[in-house]
């Protein structure tokens, strides 16, 4: 028996030299390689490459920069990164997609120095025609050497192969998605995205909800917005879209039998997570969410609404009545241009006008809204809603005002709607 329990001992002494030997070899085979420091930025080699400033930022993978008009006839490169695809995160939202993004952002924006790179020596566009095919390189405060943030979001488990071998970084690629494999890195971790809510709702942006109605007619959503006025068991909600520099809102119908609790997240100045049921409101002539709910004992519920912060303010773009009458062009991934009337795209959120002369004002039937038209410098006129109360319609006859409301209406009978005393002002007569 002392001669087994022997045995037994000398066995156990040998596999803990054995681990002990093998562990800093494991650990050396499994150190994080940094890929995207290691590659180098080679000034002089026989690729085209520019050194830009961001306009803004679309995703994970597109930016646009400002670059000299000889390379981008409008001086905008709007670069599609090469050999990698972040998940989205400015349509549908995808899982990780706001991740990717906010890696994207916090590294150009703490950036001394930008450069992007083609891949030979012609500077390439995607299959839209519209966005230049680039390597972007940046150099951190305090560094001397550069970063490829194509790679690194590879590295980092935040973007999958798209055509990664295919190129002159091609063996740098496949070993940074490799290695994201290997230690399971974000994408690949198999966890739970903590950016993301995993219920029965489509994530998607206020954008395209509203560039895409139909297609979520009767759907159960979920967005991301400002809330910048609550009337009628109302709020109007608005979201700033870097890609097209345009804000775009929606309405959602609380009801009548929200809790208190969701009341208070549905506050002027919080920004919340909507979720709700898209539908069409034929009165008012405008799709809106609603069947939105709180349920108290799980806030944290993916179906719940939820503030995210507060104490913001609604943008209260400045508008003119020319722009109550022109047109945007905006680009899909495809590369198609679609045009839009511009009242349309702004609808439901705030702007404001300034100089409007009031040449016609009419009480409704029960008082409690008047009607004007007010006429900007230009001589065109401008539809306005206010309330009653707000002031006698024949105190503003001939006045000059200033307003502050949400856009609304449809097609050609586009109005802007003022809700508070402050969002109307009277001038003072000369």
């Amino acid at each position: 028996m002392k001669t087994f329990l022997r045995s037994m001992a000398l066995l156990a002494l040998t596999a803990l030299l054995t681990v002990s030997l093998c562990a800093p070899a494991l650990a050396e085979e499994t150190a994080f390689v940094d890929y995207a420091g290691q590659l180098g930025f080679r000034t002089q080699s026989e690729t085209v490459k520019q050194q830009v400033t961001v306009k803004s930022f679309v995703d994970g993978d597109t930016t646009h920069f400002y670059a000299p008009e000889t390379i981008a006839e409008d001086g905008v490169l709007k670069a599609r990164y090469l050999a990698c695809n972040t998940p989205e995160s400015t349509g549908k939202i995808e899982e990780w997609g706001k991740a990717a993004s906010r890696f994207t952002r916090e590294k150009l924006e703490s950036a001394e120095e930008i450069w992007v790179e083609s891949d030979n020596e012609n500077w390439n566009l995607d299959s839209t025609s519209t966005r230049f095919l680039v390597w972007v390189w940046y150099r951190p405060q305090g560094e001397h050497t550069f970063r490829n943030l194509n790679i690194e979001l590879l590295q980092e488990g935040l973007a999958i192969a798209n055509s990664s071998a295919q190129n002159r970084y091609g063996d740098t690629c496949m070993a940074a998605i490799a290695q994201a494999r290997d230690k399971k890195l974000h994408i690949y971790s198999g966890e739970k995205d903590p950016d993301f809510f995993y219920g029965d709702a489509i994530e998607l942006t206020i954008k395209e909800l509203r560039l895409h109605p139909e297609e979520y007619n009767g759907k159960k959503v979920a967005f991301n917005g400002v809330i910048t006025m609550d009337h009628s068991n109302s709020v109007f909600i608005e979201d700033y879209d870097e890609e097209t520099g345009l804000y775009f809102g929606i309405s959602a119908y609380y009801g009548f039998n929200m809790s208190g609790a969701g009341l208070d997240i549905l506050t002027v100045g919080n920004e919340v997570r909507i979720v709700g049921t898209m539908q069409y409101y034929e009165a008012g002539h405008a799709w809106q969410v609603a069947g939105m709910t709180y349920r108290m004992m799980k806030p944290k519920d993916p179906g719940n609404i939820q503030k995210l912060s507060e104490g913001n303010k609604p943008r209260w773009k400045e508008i003119s009545a020319e722009d109550l009458q022109s047109t945007v062009i905006l680009e899909t991934e495809s590369g198609a241009q679609n045009q839009y009337a511009f009242p349309y795209l702004a609808q439901c959120t705030s702007v404001s006008m300034a100089g409007l002369k009031v040449t016609q004002a009419d009480l409704s039937e029960n008082g409690d809204l008047l009607f004007l038209l007010g006429e900007c410098d230009t001589g065109d006129a401008v539809s306005l809603i206010i309330p009653g109360h707000l002031s006698a319609a024949n105190e503003l006859m001939n006045k000059t005002i200033d307003i502050r409301g949400i856009l609304q209406g449809s097609e050609n009978a586009w109005y802007i709607r003022v809700y508070t005393q402050d969002g109307l002002t009277i001038r003072d007569e000369q």
